[in-house]
């Protein structure tokens, strides 16, 4: 009885030092305030621009002001609503090569820029000197 009694002042000794250090641990200091001259702005989360997508192809169908069907290489199709103040550079037709920068509004893809790239101009052909036939013996 009297090892449980010595067994227990001994733990409870423990316990009373270990609280007393773990009580005296440093506190954590904070950062200092912001200076009270400086007027706190609030915030705003900046909502950021989409960026601006690309595709490329060839003009299926086409509504000036409403909508372009474009077909790419692949031969997969998209169509985008035309934005009313979307720039349009070069005469759209169907079969001409166009290019398309869009955005996404929702589940639509709106066109904002539409240009047809101008035809590469051909190198002139250089003509290869004519060779002289050696006389047959």
């Amino acid at each position: 009885m009297k090892r449980v009694l010595v067994l227990v002042v001994a733990l409870l000794t423990m316990v009373a030092f270990a609280s007393t250090a773990l009580a005296q641990a440093p506190a954590k200091t904070e950062k200092p305030a912001a200076p009270a001259a400086a007027p706190a702005k609030a915030e705003k989360p900046k909502a950021e621009k989409p960026k601006p997508l690309k595709y490329a192809g060839t003009v299926a169908a086409y509504e000036a002001g409403k909508m372009i069907k474009v077909k790419d290489a692949k031969g997969k199709e998209m169509t985008f609503d035309v934005a009313a103040d979307a720039k349009v550079k070069g005469e759209i037709k169907n079969g001409a090569k166009v290019n398309i920068v869009y955005k996404k509004d929702g589940d639509k893809m709106v066109a904002t820029s539409i240009s047809v790239p101008a035809p590469k101009k051909e190198a002139p052909k250089k003509e290869a000197p004519k060779q002289t036939e050696a006389p047959k013996k």
